[in-house]
């Protein structure tokens, strides 16, 4: 089940959900408008490897705005950041960045109950695209969950994307054991 406008600022209220910053205009009939953050990164190989640490540079969007292009893996992140502690977040691009031809993640887009952070966009486009920081990017649906939980994201000693931060976050799969 999804939270709508009335149960997410219900579970505000309550604390297990926090949104910083917090526009009450910002929320929407069930779900909450994130906004993209000023920074973006690129990675520096061209060939990444999933058993490596591949490293970004990371730059701020200029006043002006900064043009992404086809073929190149943008991360981004919001400008909020979110703590959901009893519902599954879960992050959608808006429909209005959809159709200038920006996808927003590629595969990352459901949150983990415990997840304390913004959100590291992954970021692609099907033709040059102008973007700025602080535009609505995406937006946050809550779900309900069922039973308990055990293992929280944030208490989790394996998490890879706790240490809180404004910047996009490279992939830490190489942290992993394959």
């Amino acid at each position: 089940m999804i939270l709508t406008d009335q149960q997410i600022l219900a579970e505000i209220e309550r604390g297990t959900i926090l949104i910083e910053p917090y526009d009450r205009s910002c929320l929407g009939t069930n779900s909450y408008d994130v906004h993209l953050g000023r920074y973006l990164a690129t990675y520096r190989d061209a060939v990444l490897d999933a058993r490596k640490h591949n490293e970004i540079d990371v730059f701020e969007i200029p006043k002006e705005g900064f043009v992404l292009q086809p073929g190149t893996l943008y991360l981004g992140v919001t400008d909020e950041y979110t703590e959901t502690h009893a519902h599954v977040p879960f992050l959608e691009g808006k429909s209005s960045v959809g159709r200038l031809g920006i996808d927003i993640h590629a595969t990352a887009g459901k949150g983990d109950i415990g997840f304390c952070n913004t959100w590291t966009l992954e970021i692609s486009v099907s033709m040059p695209v102008r973007v700025y920081y602080n535009m609505p990017v995406g937006q946050l649906i809550y779900f309900t969950v069922q039973g308990d939980v055990e293992n929280f994201y944030n208490r989790k000693p394996n998490a890879k994307y706790n240490e809180r931060t404004n910047k996009p976050v490279e992939s830490m799969m190489w942290k992993n054991k394959f």
